[in-house]
């Protein structure tokens, strides 16, 4: 598995990375021995990005990863988040960017992974009521106290991105980033290949939709949220598969699956962009980590521009409540 550079602050990752929300929470009931074993093949296969953030669960992704990571935490880049708030019962209770926060959730979050450094720290949804200076100000304290080495931003505006990088450095931005959601392409990318930060793209397969796995609400499993996002309802639903029926054709004369056509895709898209993959499943995790051996050419390139163009999806990419969280 190849490197990639994650900012100009001398953070490197490998090209594809795992991301661990899936193994606790929204996508139904997954097995922990699994979720565990698939994190220990994904390190054995040089994948050693992990991702996770104390909202999953609530709490519990941490502490499944910390478990995980026993006796091989210096083998990996472990990526952790904080801003979302929500109680052990799952209830939601809005952002909070406040330093005081910052600080109470890190050290939180440390205590649950059972380490004592956090390599990529992010505000996983910027808390518009506080500024983000205050915000990043608090987040680079934790640097100088030896908590956490990088810092990261999810889902920020291009503003919001130029005045935390002004006040800390921030190495990396995470945000939805696929063949359906090129919306990154317009102003964000442009942004952060300016700063030179590094671009974490997450849900690179569509939130599984892209490997065309998922064609009827039967599909999912029980307590899977999935079907309640407006891409997967209805109508958007079967446009939104029209996509994957035109990417499963050109992954068939690829001899690839439209899943890792969709993540050879993101690869090809900059040297700087990292798909995080969220999988519970070793054999799901493998045939991912294949992707990166996927070589696309131009025309290869713009037959998938064709198939998948900017704005091609159907519905939002989330419900009303969740796009409302989202800066800018």
């Amino acid at each position: 598995m190849n490197k990639r550079a994650l900012g100009r602050q001398g953070l490197h990752v490998s090209a594809i990375g795992l991301g661990c929300m899936g193994m606790s929470d929204f996508y139904g009931t997954a097995s922990e021995d699994e979720a565990i074993a698939t994190i220990h093949r994904a390190i054995d296969s040089g994948v050693d990005f992990i991702d996770t953030a104390d909202v999953y669960g609530p709490f519990t992704n941490e502490q499944l990863v910390g478990r995980a990571l026993r006796g091989r935490r210096d083998e990996v880049v472990l990526a952790t988040k904080f801003g979302n708030v929500r109680t052990a019962d799952g209830q939601w209770h809005g952002l909070d960017g406040r330093p005081e926060y910052v600080r109470k959730a890190c050290d939180a979050s440390l205590q649950r992974l059972g380490v004592d450094r956090i390599d990529l720290y992010y505000q996983h949804r910027v808390d518009r009521k506080v500024p983000i200076e205050e915000t990043v100000g608090a987040m680079a304290d934790l640097v100088r106290a030896g908590k956490v080495r990088f810092l990261g931003l999810s889902e920020a505006s291009a503003a919001t991105i130029r005045r935390a990088h002004a006040t800390h450095p921030i190495a990396a931005l995470q945000t939805e980033y696929s063949l359906w959601t090129r919306d990154p392409e317009a102003e964000i990318l442009p942004t952060v290949r300016e700063l030179g930060i590094g671009f974490v793209a997450y849900s690179p397969l569509g939130r599984g939709f892209l490997t065309g796995r998922f064609r009827a609400e039967a599909d999912f499993a029980a307590g899977d949220l999935r079907p309640t996002m407006p891409r997967f309802q209805g109508e958007n639903r079967a446009r939104n598969l029209e996509i994957v029926d035109r990417l499963r054709a050109i992954a068939a004369d690829k001899k690839a699956t439209p899943g890792q056509l969709a993540l050879a895709w993101l690869l090809s898209r900059g040297a700087d962009v990292v798909p995080l993959v969220g999988t519970t499943k070793r054999a799901h995790l493998e045939e991912n980590v294949a992707a990166a051996g996927i070589t696309l050419g131009a025309d290869d390139l713009a037959r998938l521009d064709a198939a998948a163009p900017v704005g091609a999806a159907a519905g939002a990419r989330y419900g009303e409540r969740s796009m409302a969280a989202v800066d800018g």
